[in-house]
């Protein structure tokens, strides 16, 4: 009689809370599969076998961290009840998830894939997709405050604001990376507002809630 495979030893769920953990410190090019299998506590070969390839397994940890530290600046979009209240709880839902004290300082979707080797193209394109879709969702959000009359903007300027919007969160984080409190990036996120009116002026039957 043939014989099964042994089974797991090892929660898939915790083994992957680990691997994200390792990335986030050490960025995709910065991590083996060896320093995978000291993290998670299990043989390359079961990393394989459950989760794939390395790359394969990266997607999987961005997926958990979109689920959870990457969550609350979308959730405050989503939740708020005016676009400029929206954009400024997701700035400061930001500058507090990368300024925590048990989590490397920076956003893994801006940081977590270096530049350089060739090889890591396919990662960087993945990254580089996931920050486009959070531009797509910031420039959903202000085009939902247009439609719910708490914005007014004039035409086609709608993705400039998301971009600009963008960039800010995406410089919290290196400003965050290379040392920044969460007291500094505070007075980031107040001159990001500072400039909301000129952007994106409100509409005359609202009053600026902030």
């Amino acid at each position: 009689m043939a014989t099964r495979g042994r089974p797991r030893t090892f929660d898939p769920d915790t083994a992957l809370r680990q691997a994200l953990d390792l990335f986030w410190k050490r960025g995709y090019e910065g991590t083996s599969i060896n320093d995978l299998a000291q993290a998670m506590g299990i043989a390359s070969p079961s990393i394989y076998a459950c989760f794939g390839s390395k790359e394969e397994l990266f997607r999987q940890v961005m997926a958990l961290y979109g689920a959870t530290a990457g969550e609350p600046p979308r959730r405050a979009l989503r939740e708020q009840p005016t676009a400029r209240a929206a954009i400024h709880a997701m700035l400061r839902a930001t500058a507090d998830q990368i300024t925590g004290p048990d989590t490397p300082h920076y956003c893994m979707l801006v940081l977590a894939a270096a530049t350089g080797s060739v090889e890591n193209h396919a990662v960087r394109e993945f990254l580089a997709d996931r920050r486009r879709d959070m531009h797509a969702t910031i420039r959903d959000r202000l085009a939902r405050g247009v439609a719910d009359g708490d914005l007014t903007a004039p035409p086609g300027t709608l993705d400039a604001i998301a971009r600009y919007y963008t960039t800010v969160v995406q410089g919290l984080s290196i400003q965050a990376r290379d040392g920044a409190t969460r007291a500094e990036l505070e007075t980031i996120v107040s001159c990001a507002m500072t400039a909301w009116d000129t952007l994106a002026p409100p509409a005359r039957r609202h009053t600026d809630e902030m």
